[in-house]
């Protein structure tokens, strides 16, 4: 028998959680490995998800505390389109994934896990990727270490957001 080894998750089948919001943390440090972190903007943070779906599975999250979009400055609301898109393309090269799957919990009965700071979710899918450790053991299987997954994130965040910055200076 396989054993699968995942301690990192044990905080969070626990609910030992930390107690303050992770993503205002990420906010305050992007720069910090633990955060996971793989780019940041003047409104918002994009962020690996600590229990993943899937490889490359982000989120992108308002650097203030609010919960819902509507709540957020007009200059955030109209940062996190672009940016969405700017993390489409990213993982679209770095992982060339057949679809995405893109949306928000919003408050605790919609199934937020933090419902006082909406997030963005963006999960790169593939074809055939439900395999039958999902289907039978309810448990996913994510084959890159997020370090790693950080690591291959962020030099494409820094090219293709300066490469769009550039194409609409034009």
């Amino acid at each position: 028998m396989q054993v699968l080894f995942t301690p990192w998750r044990y905080a969070y089948i626990t609910g030992q959680q930390q107690s303050g919001c992770f993503f205002c943390e990420a906010a305050a440090d992007p720069d910090g490995a633990d955060r996971l972190v793989v780019h940041s903007t003047e409104h918002h943070v994009v962020l690996l998800n600590r229990h993943p779906y899937s490889n490359g599975h982000l989120m992108v999250a308002p650097r203030a505390h609010v919960p819902t979009p509507g709540d957020a400055l007009p200059a955030a609301q109209a940062e996190m389109w672009p940016l969405l898109l700017l993390a489409q393309r990213v993982l679209g090269a770095a992982y060339h994934p057949d679809g995405l799957n893109v949306g928000m919990n919003l408050g605790r009965v919609a199934g937020a896990g933090v419902p006082d700071h909406y997030h963005l979710h963006v999960v790169p899918r593939w074809e055939g990727d439900t395999n039958f450790m999902t289907v039978t053991a309810d448990t996913r299987l994510v084959p890159e270490d997020l370090t790693q997954t950080r690591e291959r994130l962020r030099p494409l965040f820094a090219q293709l957001a300066a490469a769009s910055a550039t194409e609409g200076a034009r």
